[in-house]
């Protein structure tokens, strides 16, 4: 069947089914943060045009406000359903992952398609059904929007869940020139056909992607310990997908997450790590060249389901069967996480910046740890603690953190804010303020004082 006949196929079944994936949708695609510089959106209606994507999609960029040119771009990509469409509303304000962007000169971006939840999920996160057209056209727009035309050619470091890991894990493979790297959290793009699935479309596997780091990203309930449920299957195709990949010299690992299922539990504390050592590597040293090529040199082996990783020079056997991780720091921190997770930070947080204080009304600014990102702040008035911010960060999938947690990795609606009001406070009376940044290690940053005006 041809891709058009096919589209079409998919499509007057949905319309069988009462889903007309072409109609604008009702909430909850239309709630989400203001998008003011640094930040930037753009929004394109569903196309019944073919080879176009027939579901509207949002696409919201934050650009590190001190960089002049871009050196690439940071995709965080939700998973299929309205629930983690709707969650990709905030991917972009996320103060971690910013964090990343920033110390390479990249932008955020975050996609949210607005999938009906009934409808075929393919229709997106294939990107050859219109989401990778959609995608470059959104960096050309935003490129305009934001005064960074740069932003059209620049390279890609691609984060996706569930389907978003179908998605990064085949735009790998359809632009392999434009990737640095791409982490799969529990999805993967199919290299052979599957007759239980005949909806979803193989891929093939070119030579130069070969060259591209990716990790695999499965929970362990997801069919490597836990063998039945909804999920069960997960494994089984990363399985199938880091072996094509690697018994031909793919830079590819797996990383089997110990605690979870298919949410997205403590993985950005291995996940922003690795994706800061790739960009290190590959980002061109000059606007305009091309991805360097990953160091090899270095390089750790792990059997992909165990817990122990070695030099890969005293490795003794076919290293095409072992996760590939791009060095020692890595292989460390990877032998932390398939462990319990828990992953080391020994350095603090970034202090806050920018305090001030207007009557009893606190506010400040502040960056992520990249290590370790943001639990909460330690509000002091005249030397002494007085609260902290949250009193308790949510996270029902992992560490709890400043801007809580949804399922698919991104922040709570609405975003919390950096501000307290100290209702105990003397009226008329000047108090000394401080603000404390706290990781999720526990470690503090050095205080930022101000005063009331």
């Amino acid at each position: 069947m041809s891709g058009n006949v096919w589209r079409i196929a998919v499509w007057s079944t949905l319309l069988l089914m009462g889903v007309n994936p072409a109609v604008a949708q009702k909430p909850p695609y239309d709630v989400f943060p203001e998008a003011k510089p640094p930040y930037y959106r753009v929004r394109y209606e569903a196309s019944d045009e073919p080879a176009k994507l027939i579901f509207s999609a949002n696409y919201t960029i934050w650009i590190p406000p001190s960089v002049e040119t871009l050196r690439g771009v940071v995709v965080h990509q939700h998973g299929c359903g309205e629930g983690s469409c709707k969650s990709g509303l905030t991917g972009a304000f996320d103060l971690h992952w910013q964090a990343l962007a920033k110390k390479h000169d990249c932008a955020l971006l975050a996609p949210s398609y607005e999938q009906p939840q009934d409808a075929d999920c393919q229709m997106w996160c294939d990107p050859r059904n219109g989401s990778s057209e959609a995608f470059q056209r959104c960096l050309v727009d935003l490129g305009k929007q934001s005064g960074h035309p740069e932003l059209a050619t620049v390279p890609w470091a691609l984060w996706g869940h569930s389907g978003g890991g179908h998605w990064a894990g085949g735009m790998v493979l359809i632009h392999p020139e434009r990737v640095a790297a791409a982490w799969l959290r529990s999805g993967v793009p199919l290299l052979e056909a599957n007759p239980d699935r005949p909806s979803i479309k193989a891929h093939t596997l070119p030579e130069v992607a070969l060259g591209v780091p990716m990790m695999c990203n499965p929970g362990t309930k997801e069919g490597v310990t836990v063998k039945d449920g909804r999920f069960a299957g997960v494994w089984p195709a990363n399985e199938k997908f880091f072996s094509a990949v690697r018994s031909r010299g793919g830079l590819i690992a797996v990383a089997v997450d110990p605690l979870s299922a298919h949410e997205c539990g403590n993985q950005r504390y291995l996940a922003i790590p690795w994706l800061d050592a790739c960009l290190t590597a590959r980002l061109p040293k000059s606007m305009g060249d091309e991805l360097r090529p990953m160091p090899t040199d270095s390089a750790w082996l792990a059997e992909p389901t165990g817990t122990q990783a070695i030099l890969g020079e005293k490795f003794e056997g076919d290293p095409l069967t072992r996760s590939w991780l791009p060095s020692q720091r890595i292989a460390q921190l990877w032998m932390q996480y398939v462990k319990d997770t828990q992953i080391e930070d020994s350095t603090p947080p970034p202090a806050p910046t920018n305090v001030r204080v207007e009557g009893n009304r606190i506010q400040w600014d502040a960056e992520a740890d990249l290590q370790s990102g943001l639990a909460k702040f330690v509000i002091k008035r005249d030397g002494q603690p007085l609260a902290t911010v949250p009193e308790q960060g949510k996270n029902p999938y992992g560490r709890p953190i400043f801007q809580n947690l949804q399922y698919s990795d991104t922040p709570t609606q609405p975003l919390v804010p950096m501000v307290y009001e100290d209702a105990t406070a003397t009226p008329d009376q000047k108090h000394t303020y401080e603000v404390i940044a706290v990781n999720t290690v526990g470690l503090e940053s050095q205080p930022t004082s101000s005063q009331n005006n």
